[in-house]
């Protein structure tokens, strides 16, 4: 349900803000989503840590835009524009922080499976078998 919100409020942050913000900014907005999907998938098939992925996701994105910005400061007549940098940081962190957010390992799964286990109530035979074998609770 939380995966569900956060990607409804995206969905709905991006198309409210579509109408507001020019061109140039949502496509660096764009970009950098891009370099931290891309930073965040491969650090972490190599480490499978989520917050080292997160990190360089959003390292990754500062980077691309960090070096878009410059080389666009050595044309004629342009600058480094912050605000490019900014936007461009900002799709980063909202991809890592959204795949990290949805990303799902087998040991969350596990422990979901047994929080749901216990919830419901399935599955009992670990405390059965406790409550079966000899101790000295119970006996005077």
């Amino acid at each position: 349900m939380k995966k569900l919100c956060v990607i409804f409020l995206i969905v709905l942050s991006v198309s409210v803000a579509n109408a507001q913000i020019e061109q140039d900014k949502q496509l660096h907005f764009l970009a950098g989503g891009l370099a931290s999907s891309y930073g965040y998938t491969y650090t972490y098939d190599k480490t499978k840590d989520k917050t080292k992925a997160t990190f360089a996701g959003i390292g990754l994105a500062m980077l691309a835009g960090t070096i878009k910005e410059t080389i666009d400061s050595r044309q004629p007549r342009n600058k480094f524009d912050l605000e490019d940098l900014a936007a461009t940081t900002l799709g980063g962190i909202t991809v890592s922080v959204t795949i990290n957010l949805i990303k799902n390992d087998r040991n969350n799964k596990k422990i979901r499976k047994r929080r749901l286990e216990l919830v419901t109530g399935k599955n009992n035979s670990r405390r059965k078998s406790n409550r079966n074998s000899k101790s000295s609770y119970g006996k005077i």
